[in-house]
């Protein structure tokens, strides 16, 4: 039995009561239907600036014990006041309420601080003076910045190349004072390319997975940034969802620390493209069309690779998805969903 499957049958045997924050986004919305399955207790938060309703009711009509378990509040995580009445008497808080994409971040700098600077601490701020148990966020792969070795080690960073990967670093910068000040637990989750299902492929800041493939559902372009050898780590819901489980309940209560969040497996945004069409096409769904190459956009990594050692052996993280796993769990998701 592997330590992931140990902790989902204690948590059944003894339920705990969870905080999620950005609970109406992708990455939130996964964790709360995991933690329904295994009959917790949840309060979610959220402002729907980029969470959807939509998917809160994908995960009641999958959670039977959703309206007994759940209890969502619509508020700002800016909203100090009502951040800290809300957590009070929970056992764990899983942050995941930001504002992603570093072309958003570029185009507006102020609104990406707002939320991903203030409201972060508000939300740390507030489980501290609470008494939660440990404190766990989203942090990012943009953190790495401009450092070129691969893979990236945790305890190795460059200078960041966007405001949305500087305000992702301050908030571990933040953890870690309140972890060497306070002796607070906050545990960084810096994900790589995480992608699977109810992940949004509208507007001009989607992840390239579900954009691509709505794309190809609809027969449109794919456009690609630079000479699609640009590499990412992808990593499917599943594994982020599992990492958050896995560090909120871990034995070192007293430490800051920060995980990198991915399978350790790098892929050019050539041979994503492939992998996606073939898979579409497994699924009945054909695309002939080449993609359609464009400048190099601002602010990108070039190449991103994660070492995920130290999430392995501190931890216990193991059974990953890979990228073709998560696809062939991702894509028919998205083809019953997307059309």
């Amino acid at each position: 039995m592997n330590k992931y499957t140990q902790i989902k049958k204690d948590l059944i045997e003894s339920p705990k009561k969870w905080v999620i924050t950005g609970v109406a986004g992708f990455i939130g919305s996964n964790i709360l239907e995991e933690l329904l399955d295994l009959n917790q207790k949840v309060i979610g938060i959220d402002n729907f600036s980029t969470g959807s309703k939509k998917n809160l009711s994908q995960v009641k009509e999958k959670c039977s014990n959703f309206d007994s378990n759940f209890t969502f509040h619509e508020i700002d995580i800016c909203d100090y006041d009502s951040s800290i009445k809300l957590i009070k008497g929970y056992d764990y808080v899983l942050h995941q309420a930001a504002l992603g994409s570093v072309p958003r971040s570029i185009k507006n700098p102020i609104r990406t601080n707002a939320s991903n600077v203030t409201g972060f601490l508000n939300i740390l701020d507030s489980a501290y003076n609470e008494n939660i148990k440990s404190f766990v966020y989203a942090a990012s792969s943009s953190t790495y910045g401009d450092h070129p070795d691969l893979p990236k080690k945790e305890e190795i960073i460059g200078n960041p190349l966007s405001p949305y990967g500087l305000t992702k670093y301050i908030n571990e910068l933040y953890s870690d004072i309140y972890s060497r000040v306070f002796e607070y637990k906050a545990v960084g989750l810096r994900y790589f390319n995480v992608f699977g299902k109810r992940q949004d492929p509208k507007g001009a800041y989607a992840a390239v997975i579900p954009k691509w493939v709505a794309s190809m559902l609809k027969h449109d372009e794919i456009h690609i940034y630079g000479d699609g050898e640009t590499s990412r780590d992808f990593c499917y819901v599943e594994n982020a969802v599992k990492m958050n489980i896995l560090a909120a309940v871990s034995d070192d209560s007293k430490s800051s620390h920060v995980y990198n969040v991915a399978v350790g497996e790098r892929t050019s945004l050539n041979d994503l493209f492939q992998k996606i069409r073939h898979i579409l096409k497994e699924n009945g769904h054909e695309y002939n069309l080449d993609p359609v190459y464009k400048e190099f956009r601002k602010g990108d990594v070039r190449h991103s690779l994660a070492d995920i050692s130290k999430a392995e052996s501190m931890l216990g993280y193991s059974g990953y998805k890979s990228l073709n796993d998560g696809l062939k769990k991702a894509i028919p998701w998205y083809c019953k969903n997307l059309k």
